[in-house]
């Protein structure tokens, strides 16, 4: 999905109504100790601390501790937020949406020239983001718009409030373009900041997911994001695709949806990252049906694939969790609708695809860090960590659906959202 393109300067109407857009406690001294505490702590790694707290200064964590230095940390803290029986876990990570796809004044999805000004687009993407953090969402990889750069600026620059924002810019699509053009392509995104690379292999699920490029392509394209330091992030329905994109050594595939068991070994032998969808995005378009039919693919046979991705996408997941040293992320493919509704995959991936909650928390948290190239920085509750914390009304390892109940979210060491029965003591 695209939208009309935004400059740094009609996103102004977007920081100018900043104050709607922030959350409680944003303006916090950053220089101030701050102190999470609940009755269980999650680190992103597995591990589980009873009666701990989560120590930050500034964008950091410094520390996190447990029993009387809990206490002490507490006594200490400049801001503490006793946050009872809550768990405390590592912001998630979704490792694949689209934060430019809304539907337009009109009530239908937005495309390019559809009536929606400049301010419109900006506001509604805006709003994608903040509902994504304020559920719980302090990472997002959005794969692609040109425009995605002009809001992680505007993130990183406190105009808006949103999750860390990560991009390809704008995906390679054309099958028809050889494979010097498309290492031609991989550069100029690399000069324009895009932090990752997505190529189209295959057709969507809607066209039933046919193989596009061919193995030179994903090779030129694979090899030449490498030789930048660039990810690859490759759509790949077929399965066909999903082998020719992991011989390629591109670094991640995504959907999968006509994966084989024999495709999945593959993945698992050459370490390349596997970001399957459970069921939100069919749901979603299925559920929205009437803002979506007659745009594009989006027809009856279209629909019809999407109904089969509901009993599908569960079954990829089965097999991936089957699938020793096979390694996955999470991602949603959030479009609009979607956003701020990014757990429920999760929810499904261990409801109907089976995945142990850990396992399912592990790829949202400290695995979808190491498949961003982040793994030292965010997806744990760790000395020197990134300060990206959430907290849910119950333990999402014993009933993974309290992701839902989000009541607390900090990212970089602001507080973005305390709900009650969080109790604040400053100082």
């Amino acid at each position: 999905m695209k939208c009309t393109p935004l400059t740094l300067g009609r996103l102004l109407v977007v920081a100018a109504l900043s104050v709607v857009l922030s959350a409680t406690g944003d303006a916090q001294d950053t220089l101030r100790t701050v102190v999470v505490r609940a009755a269980t702590i999650l680190d992103g790694r597995g591990g589980r601390i009873t009666n701990g707290a989560v120590v930050v200064r500034g964008d950091r964590i410094v520390d996190v501790v447990t029993g009387a230095a809990a206490d002490g940390a507490a006594r200490a803290a400049g801001v503490f937020y006793d946050l009872g029986n809550a768990s405390v876990l590592p912001g998630l990570i979704d490792g694949h949406v689209h934060v430019n796809s809304y539907f337009n004044a009109a009530g239908r999805i937005h495309t390019r020239n559809d009536g929606d000004t400049p301010a419109q687009s900006a506001l509604a993407i805006a709003g994608n983001l903040r509902r994504m953090l304020m559920s719980g969402v302090t990472t997002v990889q959005s794969v692609g718009a040109g425009e995605d750069a002009t809001f992680r600026a505007a993130i990183e620059n406190e105009a808006i409030v949103g999750p860390r924002l990560i991009t390809s810019l704008t995906p390679i699509t054309d099958e028809r373009l050889s494979p010097d053009s498309m290492r031609a392509i991989v550069r100029q995104r690399k000069a324009e900041g895009a932090d990752v690379i997505k190529i189209f292999a295959s057709k969507s699920i809607r066209e039933g997911g046919t193989t596009t490029m061919t193995q030179e392509q994903l090779n030129a394209v694979c090899g030449e994001a490498k030789a930048l330091g660039l990810r690859t992030l490759v759509h790949a329905h077929s399965e066909e695709s999903m082998r020719l994109a992991t011989l390629a050594g591109c670094t991640q595939i995504e959907h999968g949806i006509f994966s084989t068991p024999e495709v999945l070994r593959l993945m698992a032998e050459h370490g390349t990252y596997f970001d399957p969808q459970c069921g939100l995005i069919f749901r979603n378009y299925l559920g929205n049906r009437a803002k979506y039919e007659g745009t594009g693919n989006f027809n009856e046979e279209g629909f019809a694939a999407l109904q089969r991705g509901i009993t599908l996408g569960p079954n990829v997941i089965r097999m991936a969790q089957a699938t020793p040293g096979l390694k996955m992320a999470w991602g949603t493919d959030a479009v609009a609708g979607a956003h701020g509704r990014d757990v429920e995959d999760l929810i499904c991936r261990v409801r109907e695809g089976g995945q142990p909650a850990t396992a399912a928390l592990l790829s949202a948290t400290s695995g979808g860090a190491e498949a961003l190239g982040l793994g030292k920085e965010i997806g744990a509750l760790a000395k020197g960590y990134r300060a990206d914390v959430i907290a849910v009304a119950g333990d999402p390892t014993q009933n993974i659906d309290v992701l839902r109940n989000v009541t607390f979210v900090m990212s970089g060491g602001r507080v973005r959202r305390a709900d009650a029965p969080a109790r604040v003591v400053a100082r």
